[in-house]
């Protein structure tokens, strides 16, 4: 029996897709429990009826447990997947309203950013907190984090805790990958990549279909399309030399020349607000399938192929394959301190997950990926000292935030954020 615990279990999609692939797999039709967490009593439920679903529909075997407690949903597990998001719409409304009135933009707000660091600051107590409770209960299990600022959580685990089975999981190296071979009509069998940075800041290092560099061909394409060239993250490959794995709307808000400018927004088409509205279509996406959970009709089912689930058949059939996890960096890219949580690919199989040494980043980029350090570090640094002078300085050194603001309006800012949010962080944060 494997049993996967599900922490968060109230996530639209992460929880629907694991369970649907996992319930998917002729390996695990008559040997999985899958166990869920979540804080909120409605969540939980719908969680539970949604993979109660799932497993009939697919034919699985499967035992489902819902709990409030979780070290019961931990006890036994061989794979924790972790999915929270602290304070919900109504935390990451403030994240946006409040910079907004000092005008600072941004377009995600989740990974770096006034955003990104107070995320952190909720996030990172809970995720250290499970991993505790999963050295003690569940030592052997390795946790899969899909929660965001995943640059930041990983770090928090292996610096604040004991436990360091910990592997952060995103989908933006694999979708980049995907959209530049379909983009340069490459056959997908035949393109090799290396691909290492920071989550959310990764960058194609070798593009090639059998040994040539691809990278002359988009070089052509993008020149050759107004369109392409109104994208953040081509105009970010145009002046630093290789191709980044997060999206314009992510890239745009990690660095200083885009979301000051009214000029940018409309030359590079940046969408101001959209992880809000983004958040709002998940609420309607949740109703939706509540409404379809309360009928008798089939869900709409397709596996999905997340990268949890990926991980855990790798592991449990031996099935080799090269997936990008986000660990403790520990001289695989040896220009980035050793200590920084790092995106890279990893082979995944028999033999558990090995993480692929990748070297030195070329130097343009390694510098771009320290301004990006700066502000992640000092948000790891504060959360486990609990320090409000390293919030201020993470602000104070934020690119985007830097480019918009006076140090006494950052500090002002925060000092409302704090407020705002305080009773989602430590008591250390609200004096």
């Amino acid at each position: 029996m494997i049993k996967v615990t599900f922490v968060g279990a109230g996530s639209i999609e992460f929880t629907r897709n694991v369970v649907t692939d996992l319930c998917s797999y002729p390996e695990f039709r008559d040997g999985l429990h899958l166990s869920l967490y979540d804080i909120s009593a409605d969540r939980l439920a719908h969680a539970g009826r949604l993979a109660q679903r799932i497993a009939a529909q697919t034919g699985a075997a499967a035992t489902v447990s819902a709990t409030r407690d979780r070290r019961e949903a931990l006890d036994g597990a061989r794979y924790v997947i972790n999915e929270v998001q602290v304070g919900g719409y109504d935390a990451t409304r403030a994240d946006f309203d409040i910079p907004a009135r000092y005008g600072v933009r941004q377009t995600i707000g989740d990974t770096l950013g006034i955003g990104g660091i107070f995320r952190g600051l909720r996030t990172i107590p809970v995720t250290t907190a499970l991993a505790r409770d999963m050295h003690d209960v569940c030592p052997d299990a390795y946790l899969l984090s899909y929660s965001n600022p995943m640059a930041m959580l990983p770090w928090s685990v292996y610096e604040g805790t004991p436990f360091t089975r910990v592997f952060g999981l995103c989908h933006s190296v694999r979708d980049t990958q995907a959209f530049l071979t379909g983009l340069v009509g490459a056959d997908p069998d035949r393109v090799r990549f290396l691909t290492a940075g920071f989550n959310h800041q990764a960058f194609v290092l070798r593009f090639e279909q059998d040994g040539q560099s691809l990278y002359p061909r988009l070089a052509e394409i993008i020149d050759g399309s107004p369109e392409l060239q109104r994208r953040v993250r081509v105009e970010i490959y145009r002046r630093f030399g290789y191709f980044p794995t997060e999206s314009s709307e992510h890239s745009a808000e990690y660095v200083p020349w885009f979301m000051r400018h009214d000029d940018q927004i409309e030359r590079f088409r940046i969408f101001v607000g959209d992880y809000l509205a983004r958040s709002e279509e998940n609420l309607r996406e949740l109703e939706s399938l509540q409404q379809a959970l309360a009928s008798d009709a089939p869900l709409d089912l397709e596996p999905a192929h997340e990268l949890a689930s990926l991980f855990i058949h790798s592991l449990e059939t031996g099935t080799e394959r090269e997936l990008h996890v986000n660990i403790r960096n520990g001289g695989l890219i040896t220009s980035l301190p050793d200590e920084c949580c790092v995106e890279v690919p990893c082979l995944v199989g028999a033999g558990g997950p090995k993480p692929v040494p990748v070297g030195a980043l070329p130097p343009q980029l390694a510098a771009l990926n320290r301004t990006f350090l700066n502000v992640v570090e000092l948000t790891v640094r504060a959360a486990l000292g609990e320090s409000r002078d390293h919030v201020y300085q993470a602000a104070l050194l934020d690119p985007n935030t830097a480019a918009t603001l006076t140090t006494a309006q950052t500090v002002a800012m925060c000092d409302e954020l704090f407020a705002a949010h305080r009773d989602l962080l430590p008591a250390a944060f609200a004096g």
